[in-house]
């Protein structure tokens, strides 16, 4: 017979001339004879037909034959599980998928089955195929370390009674798995961003970021399971991407200057250029890739995304090759949102202690104006009265240079960065400290009031001062020359408080050095990450003058901590508490140790 004519089967059971149709059919079709049901349906199930040819009465099973034939091919190769429960609890039938899985599973899904059956029972007058009552239950069960999910259905018979439920049952251990590791990503998130409570708000600048840095290091180790990383700020002045958090990486890794530009600096680069997530699958193909982790073969990159802006990046190394899948990049991208809410919430609790300060100054100064006038008023009246008694008029011009005084304090409190306080009160004094006699300090700040006042002050024990109005001329004075100590206010033009502390420790790396900052200002995190490598203290402006120079004796007289201890952080004066957030002065602040990691290069003056 030809392979390419139209087959016809012909069941010859009940049809009396099935010898002469099949003869008569011969010439235009492949004609296939079968004496019983199941030959027919053997041949049917073998292969293809165009045409059946039967008795009328033979249809009917025959195609229910095949439908069910067809029924078990579909339910054995769909991915879950299907089994047929009956009422004594009995599995009647189940397909090859469910059949694989482990015995306890089935015994799980009888006993469910069961429960189902039981609710779907309890509706008055029985179920109809056209009730409204509940036609499914979606029900959960779990073994050892599996979890499942399972449909339940009743099967309704003519009556409206229930003899069967059929269970559809698939394996959902990978769903509820991610579902539990972004619920766990959802909690490690919202413990970053619980920084606004009132405990942590008392907290000082740089135990904040502490805290912050020690959370993001646990949950990213713990819970998500990644040894070697780095978080780099934007600055959004330079571009370029400030590393504030390293774990696991190497020395040379840390030095690296990387700006937020799509070609010429590497991956992060790339990230915090276009704000798109990276995998390097293979660090030795991969041309963006710069240094990173000692024999890294693949990296993860995401940005730290702010209301859809990238404030930074998170970068991830690996020493396996194909390390990361989408999976760890939707982690990463999540948890890096929580990062950046983090880091924002910290600039907010900074920007709201400033606000609050100068908010309480103001009052301060409209509530003392009056009675301070008054004071004033009543004083020179009374020196007309005594206009003679030359006693009494100096006691009411002591009174008057009492006022003044406690204006000018009143002014310098007020002015929060601008003031030292308690410099008149050395104005006269000429004595020299042994500790400082003779040492060459660098005091750099922005603020001329400031830099000479205290460079004036450190004059007067014997200090040997050189001042500088920005960063950019502090570091290139302490590239150049070498000093005893460095003072330096860690917001200032061109370069940051780290940035000269870096340039500091390279020219000598036992220089202590002292930042200083205005109501804990510090937008690149130049306190922890100082303190990781032998910063000796931290003062908060307004400071006093005994503060200044506790802080200048201790860093002079143990020359520097050993890189990684604590500094010591000065909290701001009493005579401020007027003034400072929330009614006082800000707590101390210590970092624990970290290892020493050289500074990176400063770039080059605009």
């Amino acid at each position: 017979m030809s392979n390419d004519r139209q087959r016809v089967l012909i069941l010859a059971g009940r049809v009396p001339a099935a010898a002469a149709v099949a003869q008569a059919l011969a010439p235009l079709y492949d004609v296939v004879l079968a004496e019983r049901m199941d030959e027919a349906l053997a041949k049917l199930r073998a292969q293809d037909y165009h045409a059946v040819f039967a008795d009328v009465g033979d249809f009917l099973p025959l195609e229910r034959g095949l439908v069910g034939d067809k029924s078990s091919l579909v339910l054995n190769t769909i991915g879950e599980g299907v089994c047929i429960i009956d009422a004594d609890g009995r599995c009647s039938w189940s397909n090859e998928k469910m059949r694989k899985f482990a015995p306890e599973v089935m015994e799980k899904v009888k006993a469910i089955c069961a429960q189902a059956r039981m609710l779907f029972a309890r509706h008055s007058g029985g179920l109809d195929r056209n009730s409204s009552g509940p036609r499914s239950k979606k029900y959960a069960l779990q073994c050892v370390d599996h979890y499942f999910e399972l449909m339940a259905s009743p099967v309704i018979d003519q009556g409206g009674g229930i003899r069967q439920v059929v269970a559809v049952v698939w394996d959902a251990t990978s769903s509820r798995k991610l579902q539990q590791k972004l619920d766990a990503i959802d909690a490690a998130g919202r413990e970053l961003a619980r920084l606004e409570s009132e405990a942590i708000s008392k907290f000082a600048p740089g135990e904040r970021l502490q805290l912050l840095r020690d959370k993001i290091i646990r949950y990213s180790k713990d819970l998500m399971h990644f040894d070697h990383f780095c978080i780099r700020i934007l600055d959004q002045r330079s571009n370029k991407l400030e590393l504030v958090i390293s774990e696991g990486l190497p020395e040379e890794a840390k030095e690296v200057d990387l700006y937020a530009q799509p070609e010429g600096n590497g991956i992060s680069g790339y990230v915090a250029a276009t704000g798109r997530s990276y995998i390097c699958h293979d660090t030795e193909k991969d041309p963006r890739y710069v240094i990173g982790l000692e024999h890294a073969k693949s990296s993860l990159t995401v940005p730290l995304l702010l209301h859809d802006k990238v404030v930074g990046i998170y970068n991830i190394e690996s020493q396996t090759v194909g390390a990361f899948n989408e999976e760890d990049r939707q982690f990463a991208e999540i948890f890096g949102r929580y990062i950046a809410m983090a880091l924002h919430i910290l600039d907010l609790l900074v920007h709201e202690r400033y606000t609050t300060s100068g908010q309480l100054a103001d009052n301060v100064v409209q509530e003392m104006a009056a009675p301070l006038n008054d004071i004033v008023t009543e004083a020179s009246s009374l020196m007309e009265e005594y206009i003679g008694d030359d006693t009494m008029r100096g006691r009411l011009n002591k009174i008057l240079e009492y006022v003044e005084s406690i204006r000018a304090t009143i002014s310098n409190v007020c002015s929060g960065s601008k003031g030292v306080l308690g410099a008149e009160a050395v104005k006269d004094i000429k004595h020299t400290d042994p500790l400082i006699a003779g040492k060459r300090v660098l005091v750099a700040d922005d603020e001329q009031n400031i830099r000479q006042t205290i460079s004036d002050i450190l004059r007067k024990f014997g200090a040997d001062c050189t001042v500088c109005k920005d960063g950019y001329e502090a570091c290139t004075m302490v590239e150049q020359e070498t000093f005893d100590l460095i003072v330096s206010d860690i917001k200032m033009p061109y370069r940051n408080g780290y940035e000269i502390f870096a340039a500091a420790r390279r020219r000598d790396e036992h220089v202590p050095v002292i930042l200083m900052t205005g109501f804990g200002y510090d937008p690149h995190h130049s306190i922890v990450r100082a303190s990781q490598e032998g910063l000796s203290s931290v003062l908060f402006k307004p400071f006093k003058v005994n503060q200044l120079m506790d802080e200048v004796r201790k860093a002079l007289q143990h020359k520097a901590p050993a890189p990684g201890s604590s500094p010591e952080v000065s909290p701001a004066p009493a005579a401020a508490t007027t003034v400072g957030a929330a009614g006082s002065s800000p707590p101390s602040a210590s970092a624990p140790s970290q290892p020493a990691a050289p500074p990176p290069t400063p770039e080059a003056a605009p």
